[in-house]
C-alpha cells in the first residue's frame, strides 16, 4: 500500500526568496512603497500576505489587495531567480513508486503552477493544494488534513517536507513525521 509525502513549495522545493521579493518590490513600487531584501527575507517570506503587507502599506486594504494581485502577475517575470532543491526532487522521484506526492503550500494556485511549469515538474505530483484550496493557512494543519483525507491516508502513513516554522507547527499539530529542509 502506498504512503503519502506532503511537500511545501517555497523554501522546500524551491528557494523563491528572490522571486517573491522582486515581485513584491515591483508591485509595492507601483504604489509608492518600498521594501528591502533583508526585511522581506526575515519578516515576510513564507507568511500570508495579509499578515505582513498591512504594516508596509499603512493598513490600506485597497493598496494591499492591489499589491497582492500584482505580485502574482509579476511572479513569472522573476522565476529565473528561483533555486531548485535538486536533492529533494531526486528523493521524491525515488520514492514516487511507494508514496503519493502532494504539494501543500500557502502560495497561490497561479504562482504554484507558474513555477512548477517553468521547471517542468507539474506531472510529478499526485495532488497540489494551494492557498486557494484551503480556508486556514499554516500554522493551521487544514492543508495537510485535506491531503490525508484526499488519499484516505492515516497520519502514521505520511511524511512532511517543510522549511518554515509555521509549516512545521502545522505538521506537529497532527503528529506527522517531519523532514525539515534547510539551506537549499
Amino acid at each position: 500500500m502506498k504512503k503519502l509525502a506532503m511537500i511545501d513549495l517555497d523554501g522546500t522545493l524551491f528557494d523563491t526568496n528572490e522571486v517573491n521579493y522582486y515581485a513584491y518590490k515591483e508591485a509595492l513600487n507601483e504604489k509608492g512603497f518600498s521594501i528591502d531584501y533583508e526585511y522581506y527575507k526575515n519578516e515576510c517570506n513564507g507568511r500570508y500576505y495579509k499578515v505582513f503587507l498591512p504594516s508596509i502599506v499603512n493598513n490600506d486594504e485597497e493598496v494591499m489587495e492591489y499589491v497582492h494581485k500584482r505580485k502574482k502577475e509579476l511572479y513569472e517575470k522573476f522565476l529565473d531567480k528561483a533555486i531548485v532543491n535538486l536533492h529533494l526532487f531526486n528523493i521524491l522521484e525515488s520514492i514516487k513508486k511507494d508514496y503519493y506526492l502532494a504539494i501543500v503550500t500557502t502560495a497561490s494556485k497561479k504562482n504554484t503552477y507558474d513555477i512548477l511549469k517553468y521547471f517542468n515538474k507539474v506531472e510529478l505530483f499526485d495532488l497540489i493544494l494551494t492557498h486557494d484550496d484551503i480556508e486556514k493557512s499554516k500554522p493551521n494543519p487544514e492543508g495537510f488534513l485535506k491531503a490525508l483525507d484526499y488519499f484516505k491516508m492515516d497520519v502514521k502513513d505520511a511524511i512532511v517536507f517543510e522549511d518554515s516554522d509555521v509549516g512545521i507547527e502545522a505538521a506537529k499539530k497532527i503528529g506527522v513525521t517531519i523532514f525539515k529542509i534547510e539551506n537549499i
